[in-house]
């Protein structure tokens, strides 16, 4: 047998991983934390730079989402809140080329700021708890910015836990490992 038939097809495996840590991600999102303070953003970035498929990519975390919602419960807002995942997958996608811990940290940040902004703007579109005014928009904001410093800290955490065991277990299990690409 030549070395091309003996070679085994293990990406498989290496999905099968990135898929079990996206969703033990995401069922910590049920388990108790502080406000803000989930790996959703973080399962996000690595869902978009980690699976090549976007079909995978962008409909896994959200499939995860819809399953932890059916068990916390939905709420007006989800819609702002699943378009923020899905543009945090995009985010990700930005880092698949080169996942280094600079781009991976950048990542982080926009991912954070963006889901901030959209979601803050949504509270203050659709909940009506602030004056329809630009005034009342700054007023939204400037009142989820608490929030924001735990959405950047746990983004932070959890990417890092992410992105770090994942290229821990690709350097003691070289099934893990991308294939080298073709020449």
């Amino acid at each position: 047998m030549s070395e091309a038939t003996e070679r085994i097809d293990l990406s498989p495996i290496r999905i099968a991983v990135l898929l079990g840590l996206i969703v033990v991600a995401a069922a910590l999102r049920i388990a108790p934390h502080p406000w803000n303070f989930t790996p959703v953003g973080a399962m996000a970035l690595f869902s978009g730079a980690m699976l090549h498929d976007r079909r995978l990519a962008f409909g896994f975390p959200m499939a995860a989402m819809l399953l932890g919602d059916l068990v916390i419960g939905f709420h007006v807002l989800m819609p702002a809140v699943y378009a923020s995942f899905l543009l945090s997958v995009a985010i990700g996608r930005c880092v698949a080329p080169s996942r280094t811990v600079g781009r991976i940290a950048g990542a982080t940040l926009a991912g954070a700021v963006q889901f901030f902004l959209v979601t803050n703007f949504a509270v203050w579109q659709v909940l009506g708890s602030y004056p329809k005014t630009l005034a009342g928009l700054v007023e939204c904001y400037v009142a989820g910015i608490p929030l924001f410093w735990n959405t950047l800290a746990s983004d932070a955490f959890y990417a890092a836990l992410l992105f770090g065991s994942f290229a821990l277990a690709e350097r003691h299990f070289p099934v893990l490992r991308e294939p080298a690409s073709a020449a």
